[in-house]
């Protein structure tokens, strides 16, 4: 993750089959170059969620489709894969596992007002945790709750109790848990305008007092509510990861990438600020070969890594 010294890490990594450990080691080092401090090039790495990934009959021919469109890892959903295949594909390919996506966040949730749910959404957490773990990710992906389940206090305080039984796990294989920044009602208000910042979503992740609950903050997602750079340089080393697709405050909807209005010299400025080093994945539609490649090209202009 980010937030810490890539010595733990490699410690964290190497908890994973040793069949892992070679190209988790090798996506840990600088894939495009070395480092320059006025530049992205050299400490970010593009991923992209598996379901973007259209053609391909199985995760190793899916896997050689993103390496070849130019993606250094891919984002699965955890649990429901079988931990043999993925660790073919990623041996067949040399590209990581990053991170995963928690299944089914957005409909068994942490802040659900049935105690039956939430035990039911921490299995499924406490579960996404192994299985990364299993294929040498580091980060789950979580969608905490949602506005609609009670008021803003009692969406916080469930979550918060639900999602702070997974850190012992997560500690102790080495997985962080990315909260994300969704259209879900929580930490904004959804029917405000752009000049909210991210000062509840900070205090949300600081109430965790846990290193291995970060965000992975969507760069798209809250452009709409306010200005991406400054909820960066907000969330600070809170960032662990990141997410990317367009959105257009002029037409008032998702584009792709490259296309809408928002400000990557900014958001590249505050990345550079915070000293971020790490995974940023694509969350866009999905497509061939041909499309993927396109969509890492946007995020190569995008983030000023050509």
């Amino acid at each position: 993750m980010n937030r810490y010294p890539r010595r733990q890490f490699l410690a964290a990594a190497a908890l994973a089959p040793a069949a892992l450990a070679l190209p988790f080691a090798r996506a840990a080092e600088n894939p495009r170059g070395t480092a320059s401090a006025g530049t992205l090039k050299g400490r970010f790495y593009k991923t992209l969620k598996i379901g973007m990934i259209r053609d391909g009959s199985n995760l190793s021919e899916k896997f050689a489709i993103a390496k070849q469109a130019g993606f250094d890892g891919v984002e699965l959903n955890a649990p429901g894969y079988d931990v043999d295949e993925v660790r073919k594909a990623i041996a067949a390919t040399g590209l990581p596992v990053d991170g995963t996506v928690c299944a089914d966040h957005w409909g068994v949730r942490h802040s659900d007002p049935d105690p039956a749910v939430r035990q039911k959404a921490l299995e499924t957490l406490l579960a996404a945790l192994e299985a990364t773990h299993a294929v040498g990710g580091h980060t789950v992906l979580l969608v905490v709750g949602h506005g609609k389940d009670g008021s803003h206090e009692e969406v916080w305080s469930r979550s918060v109790e639900n999602i702070r039984q997974a850190i012992p796990l997560a500690a102790r294989l080495g997985v962080g848990i990315a909260v994300e920044n969704v259209w879900n009602e929580f930490c904004y208000d959804h029917a405000g305008g752009a000049d909210q910042t991210a000062d509840l979503f900070a205090r949300y992740i600081d109430e965790f007092s846990s290193p291995w609950v970060g965000m992975q903050f969507d760069i798209g997602n809250h452009w709409k509510y306010g200005n991406a750079g400054d909820w960066i340089r907000t969330l600070g080393k809170r960032i662990t990861k990141l997410d990317v697709k367009g959105f257009s405050r002029a037409d008032n909807k998702f584009t792709p990438i490259d296309e809408g209005d928002i400000d990557y010299p900014d958001v590249v400025k505050a990345l550079l600020e915070i000293g971020f080093h790490g995974w940023c994945a694509a969350e866009v539609g999905g497509g061939d070969l041909a499309y993927l490649t396109q969509v890492a090209s946007a995020m190569d202009r995008s983030f000023g890594l050509v």
